[in-house]
């Protein structure tokens, strides 16, 4: 069920009105669980199954760690995390296990490379793992403590909502159990911030129908066998169009999350904050998907001992993270390439940064900005092209097609839809010299624009790019 989809939109409007009726109030989780399951079910109904066995596992297993013998905590939460990653490395790496080790003829290759792969599995099995890692230190979150008291149906009901809440389920942001579950109580119309709601919906539209959708038609033809006919500069430029695709598609989902999100009156993290302006890896690490590095962060990189045992042992652990981080990302050996690139990336830079001192002004600022888009928007071709050895043909084209002439159209077209995404990080790039009164009076007609842009030039309905993770 697409976000701009008119069964989406009709499904949001019922809840919301049932949600907030006073007769009610006591059900709301119950049926925002309800609305959940409807959501997941609309895509592929048999593998809700998989969410009620997540979340059943993820409610027994945490629930054992609050209640049951504490000479066994650890063991019940390592259960849980191990039986979350297991279901996930199932139901997402079975295939490419099977494509690679079993011949497609033999009975188990076939069967490997058969099995489906649930929407938003990589978000939910991750969720879980929050709720199990957080139930386990529970002490230390003063918070989190209200889940120890009430009944079980009430702990699963919180549990399930936590897992399941569908403007986040099937592609994030990735919430935290501690940031989650204590806002779960009666809500009323009054809680909701319609401002933010109003914000976040009319941006988070504009980017996935009006910039994504549109540059699609465009960086459609960087697949394989497409660009090999393109000269290099056209391939360039689509590429060019397919990171501010990227980044328009995701931070476009994240944003209509937490303004649906917000309409029940529950926040969400924020999950972007201008990416491309990044000055380095590291930094655009703490801007793009952002609840997926806060998570590996804490529940990897820290765990690993991260940068507290000594240099070498810190580029081993940002190897380990962003080498799995990639292959969260996808079943194919090019998302691990993917996230060994950045790992590598990473790494040098902070050998570098460790021994160099470059100075900080306008022109350097400028170049390193341009650098970091230029190795993240290369990096995105293991994304747009899964398949190793169409990443390797593409290499080959490149120098090949040099002297071919550029498509105009194309170059047209993405510049087009690519600017107000310029625009966007440029204005928050120089918000300081940008007086504030002239934000304030243009403000209402850059949401005005971009409601009459949603309204008239949205590209044709596509999946959300982060829906196949």
């Amino acid at each position: 069920m697409l976000f701009n989809s008119f069964q989406f939109i009709l499904l949001v409007c019922v809840t919301f009105f049932i949600y907030y009726t006073p007769a009610m109030r006591k059900i709301q989780p119950a049926l925002l669980i309800a609305a959940s399951f409807i959501f997941y079910a609309s895509n592929q109904p048999v593998l809700l199954l998989l969410l009620i066995f997540s979340i059943t596992v993820n409610t027994i297993a945490s629930y054992l760690v609050f209640f049951g013998n504490v000479k066994f905590r650890k063991s019940y939460a390592v259960a849980g995390v191990c039986l979350n990653l297991l279901t996930l490395a199932f139901f997402k790496y079975s295939p490419l296990f099977g494509k690679t080790f079993f011949s497609p003829d033999q009975a188990v290759g076939h069967f490997l490379t058969m099995i489906p792969l649930p929407i938003g599995i990589s978000f939910f099995t991750f969720q879980g793992i929050t709720l199990m890692v957080d139930s386990f230190r529970s002490e230390k979150v003063i918070e989190f403590q209200k889940l120890k008291t009430g009944s079980f149906p009430n702990y699963f009901m919180n549990t399930a909502l936590f897992i399941s809440f569908f403007p986040q389920l099937v592609a994030g942001p990735i919430v935290k159990a501690h940031d989650f579950i204590p806002q779960i109580k009666i809500k009323y119309m009054k809680d909701i911030n319609w401002n933010h709601c109003f914000k976040s919906l009319v941006l988070g539209y504009f980017l996935k129908m009006v910039i994504a959708d549109n540059l699609k038609d465009q960086t459609f033809w960087i697949a394989f066998p497409y660009f090999q006919g393109n000269a290099t500069s056209t391939i360039l430029t689509m590429l060019f169009g397919y990171s501010i695709q990227i980044f328009s598609d995701f931070a476009g989902y994240s944003l209509i999350a937490i303004g649906v999100a917000g309409l029940f009156s529950y926040n969400l993290p924020k999950n972007f904050h201008y990416p491309y302006i990044s000055k380095s890896l590291s930094e655009f690490w703490t801007r793009w998907h952002i609840s997926l590095s806060n998570f590996l962060k804490e529940y990897l990189y820290f765990p690993l001992g991260g940068n507290r045992k000594g240099e070498k042992r810190t580029y081993i652990n940002l190897m380990v993270v962003m080498v799995l981080g990639g292959f969260w990302h996808g079943a194919a050996w090019s998302y691990a390439v993917w996230g060994t690139f950045h790992g590598a990336g990473l790494a040098t830079e902070r050998f570098f940064r460790n021994r160099l001192s470059i100075p900080k002004n306008t022109g350097s600022n400028a170049i390193k900005m341009i650098a970091v888009f230029t190795f993240v928007t290369f990096a995105w071709l293991l994304f747009k092209l899964p398949e190793f050895n169409h990443f390797i043909q593409l290499m080959i084209t490149l120098p090949r097609n040099i002297d071919m002439i550029i498509n105009v159209q194309v170059v047209l077209q993405v510049a087009v839809y690519s600017l107000p995404i310029i625009l966007y990080h440029l204005i928050y790039l120089y918000r300081n010299k940008i007086p504030v009164l002239y934000m304030n009076l243009m403000e209402p007609a850059i949401y005005g624009f971009m409601l009459f842009m949603i309204i008239t030039n949205s590209g044709s309905p596509n999946e959300f790019i982060y829906f196949q993770f």
